[in-house]
């Protein structure tokens, strides 16, 4: 079933509220010591991710942007650069329909739908 299904590469921004606490003069002065980064972390809340493009990509496009975008794992094998993409794993009634339940993408490290 693997080799039917397609690839697709998901990009997503993952977007933090990061707060400091600044003892200044004003308000100005505050905005300037975090934008210089002269200030300390006080705290930090991951507010998700955004999905920002989709697009079907070949094996081959997926092992070339793979050396891309890692290039200090060049040297993995093919099997193991394959082993980063995530497989999903659909539920089939014993009619053979795929049924519309929620899936936990973090079972057995693999999506099942």
């Amino acid at each position: 079933m693997v080799s039917s299904m397609k690839l697709f590469l998901v990009d997503a921004v993952s977007s933090y509220r990061t707060s400091y606490v600044v003892r200044c003069e004003n308000e100005e002065h505050a905005k300037d010591t975090v934008t210089m980064e002269q200030s300390t972390e006080f705290s930090q809340e991951w507010l998700g991710e955004q999905i920002s493009r989709v697009r079907e990509i070949t094996e081959d496009d997926y092992l070339v942007l793979f050396d891309k975008e890692n290039d200090y794992l060049k040297n993995w094998d093919v099997d193991k650069k394959k082993s980063l993409i995530t497989q999903v794993s659909y539920i089939v009634t014993t009619d053979g329909e795929k049924p519309g339940t929620p899936y936990d993408p973090m079972k057995d490290g693999k999506a099942e739908i």
